[in-house]
């Protein structure tokens, strides 16, 4: 009963207009710095960009018939190529493989130093971090952004802000362009594309992508890392008294205040109560408040204080990255200690050598081709003049090669047993011959005879082997062979 008083006491004092249910955003103006974290947080900003937008160009060969995109996921042929690895669709386990590692890399990486991914290579985080360097770059640092927010709307104001829009609709579009590049032919898609003769599925993603890109990085912003992110929820349960984190060292900085030159530290904390901490944060929150779902471990604040403290004489590194066990340690006088290998840790590392080590092996020694069998369900089987008794096959060979590939079906398991390729052979062998097609599956319907007195009742196992004519190497299905029940 009493949260239902609540309830509508607070949407009658919205609907009187005396006030609002939810407190309306406060734009974030993050302040300019300079220092270690953000010159790592540039690094990576090049680095990463230079990767996306540069790999759909780059060419491999993989021989005649065959695309020179060194990454292309191909849709319409249904497979993904990665440099000198080629991923068919029924090898789609590898990709739940990677995403096995990519999520056990983000929780281990997470409980050695929080939130490192969001701070420094989320996609939020990079083109967040670039649509800002634009921002400031035409409307000026924090101060003079905060002006122009409250100015009227004059044409320098106007001037200033469709500059802004455009330049981050020119990089939403690039975002989308790129992106499109992974799936199709660079070059191709470029030239269609310029030349306006680019698909509707071409021209709808890049349109989707550009929205999206402009959306979320140019106005939701630090909201992605706080409301839409469920990294953000959960990241707790993967952080302990050890993990790295962007702190606050309240022994040292409380209690704080503002300090003028030539004052005395004594009987007083080290932060001066600048709040440039606060101004530099990208998503407006105040380190000083102890750890926050908001906080992305970028270390800005962590720049911005150690050109506080050079200021002011004192050490650096009252916001740092530091652990809750090692705080503890470093308040009561003892030296500073970290414990990185411990049992979170040494898990995700174990499972991330295991699952890495599996994808590789398996990569390394899987089969140039093989072969997958359907046994025809209508009629179950056939009873011969001779008596035998005979079951049809649908044999598909997948040839990996690029070139056309012999091989030799054979089959064991039942006495007698005779094999005979539909329309190729005119009468039954104990071999097939088959020509498989280059890179793709090539499909043959088999017929398979056998005695009925070799049979062991309705179902007999049937074991069928298929082995290349030059290298011997084989490849072999189990099934089954259907007869009458004695």
């Amino acid at each position: 009963m009493s949260d239902t008083v609540h309830i509508e006491d607070a949407v009658s004092v919205t609907a009187g207009g005396k006030k609002p249910l939810y407190a309306p955003r406060v734009a974030v103006h993050p302040k300019r710095v300079n220092g270690t974290f953000r010159r790592l947080k540039w690094a990576a900003l090049v680095v990463l960009l230079g990767i996306y937008y540069t790999v759909p160009w780059i060419r491999w060969d993989r021989g005649p018939g065959a695309p020179d995109q060194a990454v292309l996921i191909d849709l319409p042929a249904r497979r993904a190529y990665f440099f000198w690895i080629e991923i068919w669709p029924q090898e789609v386990y590898y990709l739940t493989g990677i995403l096995i590692v990519a999520a056990i890399a983000l929780f281990f990486m997470t409980s050695l130093a929080g939130r490192i991914w969001c701070g420094y290579a989320c996609p939020q985080t990079v083109w967040t971090d670039l649509y800002m360097f634009v921002e400031r770059r035409i409307e000026g640092d924090r101060n003079a952004r905060i002006k122009l927010d409250a100015a009227p709307w004059t044409a320098g104001k106007i001037g200033k802000r469709a500059l802004k829009h455009a330049c981050w609709l020119v990089i939403a579009a690039l975002t989308g362009g790129a992106w499109v590049l992974y799936f199709t032919d660079a070059p191709t898609v470029v030239h269609d594309i310029a030349t306006l003769q680019a698909s509707s599925a071409v021209w709808s993603t890049i349109a989707l992508l550009t929205c999206s890109t402009y959306l979320l990085a140019g106005h939701a912003r630090e909201q992605v890392c706080t409301y839409m992110c469920p990294y953000a929820r959960f990241q707790g349960a993967m952080l302990d008294e050890h993990s790295l984190v962007v702190t606050y060292r309240r022994w040292r900085g409380e209690p704080r205040g503002h300090h003028k030159q030539g004052q005395s530290w004594e009987g007083r904390g080290h932060c001066v109560a600048c709040n440039n901490c606060v101004a530099v944060c990208p998503t407006g929150i105040d380190i000083r408040d102890g750890q926050q779902l908001e906080c992305i471990g970028c270390g800005l604040c962590i720049d911005a204080c150690n050109a506080v403290m050079d200021k002011v004489g004192l050490p650096r590194g009252l916001i740092a990255f530091d652990t809750e066990a090692n705080q503890r340690t470093e308040e009561l006088g003892g030296p500073p200690s970290y414990t990185l290998l411990r049992p979170r840790t040494l898990i995700y590392g174990a499972v991330l050598a295991v699952v890495g080590s599996l994808i590789i092996y398996s990569l390394a020694t899987r089969p140039e081709f093989s072969i997958n069998v359907l046994r025809d369900r209508s009629p179950l089987f056939v009873t011969l003049r001779d008596g035998s008794i005979a079951n049809a096959y649908t044999v598909k060979i997948l040839n990996k090669r690029r070139d056309e590939t012999e091989f030799r079906l054979s089959a064991s398991g039942i006495e007698g047993l005779n094999l005979r390729v539909v329309g190729e052979d005119e009468r039954p062998e104990h071999e097939a011959e088959l020509k498989a097609a280059p890179d793709t599956v090539t499909q043959f319907r088999i017929l398979v005879h056998a005695p009925r007195d070799s049979l062991h009742g309705a179902s007999t196992p049937l074991h069928l082997t298929l082995r290349e004519e030059d290298s011997d190497a084989t490849s072999a299905y189990d099934t089954v062979f259907l007869g009458p029940s004695r």
